[in-house]
């Protein structure tokens, strides 16, 4: 088996954790998301600001809890993941935090490279003294939602629609992850 695992990401790492985004995106969103907004985050003025935002994230972040981390499969970098204390007005950013995205590179799925980033990104967290993690997904997307399920998540109730030239509703996901015995 290739040499994986998960690390802090690096400010050489910003262009591979774009490209992975943007395939991801293109691959696993094409039939979640309007076509037209796909394709404005997509294209190349975007994924130019994308790097730049991934740069800054690995090398500047807001805040020590503030953390981007990469999979990386023989020293590629094959996924990625970037955690944050939460944001909703009703959540405590002191003991919630937020699962901002997962992504895994669709060349490189099914391998453990996500399972592995959600993890590492819980061990941190939790480190970090967080007791719950939230995450935002589409609601159709089933992919994800299987994903956070196994692994302990379930929907809290919140839910919030996005404006893509057309309404996309997300729904929020929740773990508690408050002691070692949490599943994650």
């Amino acid at each position: 088996m290739a040499d994986v695992g998960v690390r802090p990401a690096r400010r050489a790492d910003a262009a591979a954790v774009t490209d992975i985004q943007v395939r991801a995106w293109r691959e696993g969103y094409r039939d979640l998301l309007p076509a037209e907004a796909l394709a404005r985050v997509t294209e190349p003025d975007a994924v130019a600001v994308w790097r730049e935002r991934w740069t800054e994230a690995a090398v500047a972040p807001p805040s020590a809890r503030h953390r981007l981390l990469v999979a990386v499969s023989s020293e590629l970098v094959v996924g990625f993941a970037a955690t944050a204390p939460a944001e909703d007005p009703d959540l405590d950013p002191a003991s919630a935090a937020e699962l901002v995205t997962l992504l895994v590179d669709p060349l490189h799925g099914r391998a453990g490279h996500g399972s592995r980033l959600l993890a590492a990104c819980v061990d941190l967290l939790r480190e970090d003294g967080f007791g719950t993690v939230v995450c935002w997904v589409f609601e159709g997307d089933r992919v994800m939602r299987r994903f956070l399920e196994s692994a302990g998540w379930a929907p809290d109730g919140a839910r919030r629609v996005l404006d893509m030239g057309e309404p996309v509703a997300m729904i929020r996901m929740h773990t508690d992850i408050s002691s070692e015995d949490a599943r994650n």
